[in-house]
């Protein structure tokens, strides 16, 4: 907003990568980081996983993965990919004619894991089928399934081996007359996944796909995958990431926008700018904050609320955010509108009022960015 105005010192220039297609939405080049996350029912189960999926893209996801284990999966995708809002990456390991069939039901992506999917002439008829369907590929190196002769090679997981098993598969994607891939070199430990990624980075043009794998449940994994990937984006590496959680997909959405938007990558819904509360504070802030955040979800518009208990910091965060609440004295605080003391209002009215204000503003915006693109 125009409070708070970019400077120099917040830049990120990200790597340069080329683009591929996952369906509608391009992945890499100057493309926003998309953010991705990936169902856990029952592939088969079309209501179920239909529902996973709406409710992701919902929350904000650009692109949905299901996980395509067996025949029954797979012919279930089909139903799936054709009432999906978003693109569908099938996700495959061990049996490459499940790709095959996966392509053949309209997912938009393929991820394969070289350890895994098998010898060069299995690779060879999944690239036959992306092409034939209009697939992209991902190429899915993990440092959990590392093929045998890179482990005897290195002894052990590395980010030189995990470099070296996506390069030999982008060998064969590329030794077919296939670019439309993106890659990513996952591990669980952040130290190894972030080594591995500087290095193909600097390997390849190649999108990447960005992840630190079974990092744990909701807040563990949360504070792992902040620290993981966003190193790694603030270094510029990454054009699409996935937090992978132990939680409901729609958690993993809202932590990979919350990361993004942290660093000014992407921008989408409320910003919430709140204190910790203190003796200070002048309402409960705790219980005021967490009331907003729900009433709010439905807001995707990008705006800034700062909502502080009392007036050591509430004045200055106020000053550079769309609609502000300061804690003042007497049951009441001070509300600030575009960055400006407006006017004071009782704290029991403080929720609905804000509520209001915000939509009041969103609809504004969105009236504003519809009149510039006219």
């Amino acid at each position: 907003m125009s409070h708070n105005p970019i400077r120099p010192w917040r830049d990120i220039e990200r790597r340069k990568s080329r683009q591929v297609m996952v369906g509608n939405v391009p992945v890499g080049g100057d493309a926003p980081i998309a953010v991705q996350t990936m169902t856990n029912t029952d592939s088969s189960d079309v209501k179920a996983t239909l529902g996973q999926v709406i409710a992701a893209a919902e929350a904000g996801a650009d692109i949905v993965r299901i996980s395509c284990p067996d025949v029954g999966s797979t012919k279930a995708l089909k139903e799936i990919t054709a009432e999906s809002p978003v693109p569908i990456v099938a996700d495959i390991h061990f049996h490459y004619k499940r790709a095959i069939e996966a392509a053949e039901a309209g997912a938009a992506c393929l991820r394969i894991n070289p350890g895994n999917i098998g010898d060069e002439g299995r690779v060879r008829e999944v690239i036959k089928a992306a092409k034939d369907h209009g697939c992209s590929i991902r190429i899915g190196v993990n440092a959990g399934s590392l093929e045998r002769h890179l482990l005897e090679k290195y002894g052990e997981p590395c980010p030189e081996a995990m470099v070296e098993s996506g390069l030999e598969h982008i060998r064969i994607l590329e030794d077919n007359d296939f670019r439309d891939y993106k890659i990513s070199v996952k591990a669980s430990d952040v130290f190894l996944s972030a080594a591995a990624y500087h290095g193909i980075a600097e390997a390849t043009d190649a999108p990447i796909h960005l992840g630190i794998t079974e990092a744990g449940g909701f807040v563990s994994g949360t504070i792992k995958s902040a620290v993981g990937l966003g190193t790694l984006l603030w270094a510029g590496i990454g054009d699409t990431i996935r937090v992978s959680l132990s939680a409901d997909p729609v958690e993993e959405v809202k932590v990979g926008f919350e990361i993004l938007k942290s660093l000014g990558l992407r921008h989408r819904g409320v910003n919430i700018i709140s204190c910790p509360s203190c003796a200070r504070q002048g309402f409960d802030v705790i219980k005021t904050v967490a009331t907003l955040e729900e009433r709010l979800a439905h807001i995707h518009t990008p705006m800034s609320l700062s909502i502080i208990g009392c007036v050591v910091n509430g004045p200055g965060e106020a000053l550079m955010t769309d609609v502000g609440f300061t804690g003042g004295g007497a049951g009441s605080g001070m509300v600030y509108v575009a960055g400006k003391q407006d006017h004071k209002l009782d704290n029991e009215k403080m929720v609905d009022h804000i509520v209001a204000l915000v939509e009041k503003r969103a609809a504004e915006i969105e009236t504003e960015s519809s009149e510039v693109s006219a």
